[in-house]
């Protein structure tokens, strides 16, 4: 009965937690590319994803991960290393859905069983009116420098009108 409880409870935090969380980008996957052919294992490849920003419509962002093949890979236990590319577009009307603070995460991946995770994250840079993503990876204990930065100028679209001035909507 007591286990039930906790169960109950625990389930409950989850799920109130996930409903403030911040909307976080799904990610497609376009292609992968071998790098290293491994005899009766996966080999290592690089991944190449694309992911829309989960409030700001009309940027997309795409980037490469090398994934392990191996024994480790084949069961998912490995630690994937930290170097990731990113490239991220206008690619229609920019429409922001919300207000955000900056650096605030786009899309977080978990890069090794426990401890490393990727991430992307957003800012503005009001001077230019330029909306700036860094992907990085960081671990619990030790983080890493390997970083990419992608830059989106916000620009009128078509007949849209005026561009949105992204410091009216990032802190």
């Amino acid at each position: 009965m007591r286990r039930s409880i906790v169960l109950s409870a625990l389930a409950a935090m989850v799920f109130g937690l996930a409903s403030v969380a911040p909307a976080m980008a799904q990610e497609d996957l376009i292609f992968k590319k071998s790098t290293v052919w491994k005899a009766l294992t996966p080999d290592d490849k690089l991944a190449v994803y694309g992911v829309d920003d989960p409030l700001v419509e009309g940027v997309a962002c795409h980037y490469t991960v090398p994934e392990k093949g191996g024994v480790k890979g084949m069961f998912g236990v490995a630690e994937e290393v930290s170097e990731v590319s990113l490239a991220c577009r206008q690619i229609g009307p920019i429409r922001f859905k919300d207000k955000a603070e900056q650096g605030d995460v786009v899309f977080r991946e978990r890069r090794s069983l426990i401890w490393k995770k990727m991430q992307i994250v957003r800012g503005c840079d009001a001077k230019r009116n330029v909306l700036v993503y860094l992907v990085y990876s960081d671990k619990l204990i030790d983080g890493s420098p390997q970083n990419s930065t992608s830059t989106v100028p916000i620009m009128p679209w078509g007949s849209a009108g005026e561009a949105p001035k992204c410091s009216d909507w990032i802190r």
